[in-house]
């Protein structure tokens, strides 16, 4: 059995760590519902702008975009939003599970250091990484997305899809890869962030509704066409802030109960520990005085 001073060690350093992983618990907390609150409110607004896309593409006959253009996928863009820091659950380590299932040749932009780390110590292609902080301003949303704009359009990738943590609830955050371009089909595409995400709703069919779009159709919806890849990488960045704290809200508040049942074990290891260590001197002394009084 350990001393009773090798216990109370134990146990200052069981109360620093629960100490610590419960302001982790309340910083995480706090901006957990900032977070929450702006990923919830931007899905409304990101759904409506793909809709609206897709009302516009049908009702223009020929109109080509190389956004719209489908090609042969030789070279994936994937984009990874990860964490900057870890104490977080699973939530990188099921992001890097995808990664690893990925055998097509593919390049890499991340954005968070967990993801950059991951990818340069696997030896994959990285071709830059962003920061981002926990606001998610739409402004530094526009760096990253021009990038991968700019690596589309120059045939360096066929593809731009974002590998992310879907933030379902406090205690599901979902990892999942969103494809953004080429759009083949924009209700297809619409279809299927909506059941990726459990969006309820039936969006496959175009709009029929009559409308005066002007000055046409086609320059409204050329101009749209990056800002929907910018809005729906920055809906990526929200829904992954959100659920970052919302699993290091639970992963901490899971070791502070830990660290709560370890430090009740403990204190009653202590105990045992004290009540044998004071019932063997009364044995001690009782013998001793049983052996003089023998004299």
């Amino acid at each position: 059995m350990p001393s009773t001073r090798d216990i109370r060690r134990r146990i200052k350093s069981v109360k620093n760590t629960r100490q610590i992983t419960k302001a982790m618990e309340l910083v995480a907390a706090s901006k957990m519902k900032r977070a929450q609150q702006s990923a919830l409110a931007g899905h409304a607004y990101a759904m409506l702008m793909s809709e609206m896309l897709g009302a516009l593409e049908s009702r223009i006959e020929g109109f080509e975009h190389p956004f719209l253009t489908p090609r042969p996928v030789k070279t994936r863009g994937i984009m990874l939003i990860t964490t900057d820091k870890g104490l977080c659950g699973p939530l990188n380590s099921n992001l890097f599970r995808l990664v690893t299932e990925i055998k097509e040749p593919a390049t890499f932009v991340t954005a968070g250091r967990k993801g950059a780390q991951f990818i340069s110590r696997t030896k994959r292609n990285l071709a830059a990484d962003f920061p981002i902080s926990d606001k998610v301003n739409f402004s530094e949303v526009r760096e990253p997305a021009q990038f991968l704009t700019k690596l589309f359009l120059d045939g360096t990738i066929d593809t731009v899809e974002v590998m992310f943590s879907w933030f379902k609830n406090t205690l599901v955050q979902v990892p999942i890869v969103l494809p953004l371009l080429p759009i083949a089909n924009l209700h297809e595409t619409i279809a299927a962030i909506r059941r990726q995400k459990g969006i309820a709703g039936d969006s496959s069919r175009p709009d029929s509704r009559q409308m005066l779009i002007e000055p046409s159709a086609a320059a409204v919806l050329e101009s749209l066409l990056p800002l929907y890849v910018n809005r729906e990488i920055h809906q990526c960045m929200l829904d992954a802030k959100a659920s970052e704290h919302s699993a290091r809200m639970v992963a901490m508040k899971t070791a502070k109960d830990n660290a709560s049942s370890l430090l009740d074990d403990l204190t009653l290891e202590y105990n045992k520990a004290r009540q044998a260590a004071i019932t063997q001197e009364i044995l001690e002394i009782a013998a001793a005085q049983m052996a003089s009084a023998g004299q």
